[in-house]
């Protein structure tokens, strides 16, 4: 499974839809992942293989999306993309994660098994 490209009318019927919700209420059945990125940008170049070796570790339990900050300038503004890549881990309860910068894989397994996987 490779990692889905995000638009902001998918992110408004899969993820939210911050036009007409003023609280978070994710809509997805499992944990997701987005990844704001740029053609342009080498650190957001080095995350992208561990973005695809992430969606086949988790493709049954956690969605892996890509938003290409460029084309989906709106989304980017909605969550104020400062600095790319920038990270939203999105627990299916809760609030949404953000992390930027490019981090090794470990952490990014790491914050997935203990704030998307963890069942308490």
């Amino acid at each position: 499974m490779a990692t889905i490209k995000l638009t902001a009318d998918k992110f408004k019927s899969d993820i939210f839809d911050y036009t007409t919700e003023k609280e978070w209420k994710f809509k997805g059945d499992r944990p997701a992942v987005i990844d704001f990125y740029a053609d342009w940008c080498g650190p957001c170049k080095m995350v992208a293989p561990i973005m695809e070796e992430l969606s086949d570790e988790y493709k049954d339990k956690v969605d892996i999306y890509k938003v290409d900050t460029e084309v989906e300038q709106e989304l980017s503004a909605v969550f104020g993309i400062r600095s790319i890549p920038s990270i939203l881990f999105i627990p299916t309860e809760g609030q949404p994660m953000m992390q930027p910068g490019a981090l090794p894989k470990p952490v990014f397994k790491e914050v997935i098994e203990k704030e998307l996987l963890q069942t308490t």
